[in-house]
């Protein structure tokens, strides 16, 4: 008898499976309605991801998705997107964006109209424009308000490392010493956790379709050219109709190294609940980055979804919207840190 107890505890911690689902990082709330408004007016999965993460860029959820955020070294904002159609294992994707707000809609027409993965920086900007967007400045006066006051605290919190002059003082340029003494690398402690909280978006469908994708305008002070785990297939984001999606949120510059992503889908296809597959793959992480700052979403097939992210001081929880039949409305889900 105690056996059987706990094999219904276990199902009862799996989450209630109904399909569609729309599972997004973040509250971001208006990204979630606009998903799934857009697959209850018969548009696709990959409709619902583009439109969903393209409200964000409209939006600016948190300043870190869409223009006038998070503005560079140099002050600019440039953006990173992908998205990815499950069914086709396609991905089109945009790194260092500049210029064009719309970033995961110029990734869908790298999917469209290219038989390329992945365009980078001003030439990314010029295909955008070949495909009808607009050519604009990204900067606003926030975004040039938070670059002046960077500047004036000696360019800090920056992601230099063993360079002259003292990157953990001052401001560049900055080159590399003559003879380098490896130092610690400086504590995280002023990176802030609010610092990129980039969308993330699984959407599977009535029949088990899966998409993902993501947008961001990456980490705040970035080294121009700097590209996160959020246009790359597998750390960003990663679809699989036969298995599952997962969306990765965080530091970017951690947690590509691990392919967050594509490890969580390959555990559910495995069988493993998608709550444990998350947690797995936060824990693997953990072993290398203790400190690092991240979070992760995974819905399976059978529309089965969760969550898991990394606990550090200021980040014992992660907040995470869901839409699906079993709930009214798109509603917001928490999860304990691990």
């Amino acid at each position: 008898a105690p056996l059987l107890l706990v094999v219904l505890q276990l199902a009862g911690a799996a989450s209630a499976a109904a399909l569609p689902v729309v599972i997004n990082t973040w509250a971001f709330r208006k990204a979630a309605e606009t998903a799934w408004r857009v697959l209850q007016l018969g548009g696709s999965e990959l409709d619902a991801v583009e439109r969903g993460c393209g409200q964000c860029e409209i939006d600016q959820c948190d300043g870190s998705v869409g223009y006038g955020g998070s503005p560079d070294e140099s002050g600019e904002t440039t953006l990173d997107a992908m998205i990815m159609d499950g069914n086709t294992m396609e991905v089109g994707a945009v790194a260092d964006l500049r210029h064009v707000k719309n970033a995961i809609g110029v990734a869908r027409k790298v999917i469209e109209y290219t038989k390329h993965t992945l365009l980078v920086g001003e030439s990314a900007s010029l295909f955008a424009v070949r495909m009808g967007f607009p050519y604009e400045d990204l900067t606003t006066q926030k975004s040039l308000s938070m670059y002046s006051k960077w500047l004036n605290q000696s360019c800090q919190p920056n992601y230099w490392k063993n360079v002259v002059p003292d990157s953990s003082k001052s401001c560049g340029p900055y080159k590399r010493p003559e003879k380098l003494t490896c130092k610690e690398e400086q504590t995280i402690s002023q990176r802030s956790v609010q610092n990129h909280d980039t969308i993330g978006m699984v959407v599977i469908g009535g029949s088990g379709t899966v998409a993902s994708g993501t947008s961001t305008n990456g980490a705040v002070h970035k080294i121009p050219g700097r590209v996160g785990d959020s246009p790359i297939a597998g750390a960003g984001s990663y679809a699989d109709s036969t298995a599952g999606g997962a969306a990765a949120t965080g530091d970017g510059d951690i947690m590509m190294r691990f392919l967050p992503s594509y490890q969580a889908v390959e555990y559910m296809r495995m069988g493993t609940d998608p709550t444990v597959a998350c947690q797995k793959v936060i824990s693997r992480i953990q072993k290398y980055a203790p400190k690092f700052f991240g979070a992760i979403i995974c819905a399976n097939t059978t529309g089965s979804y969760g969550a898991a992210c990394n606990k550090i001081p200021g980040f014992t929880q992660f907040h995470f919207m869901v839409s699906s039949p079993l709930l009214s409305q798109p509603t917001e889900q928490v999860v304990d840190c691990i």
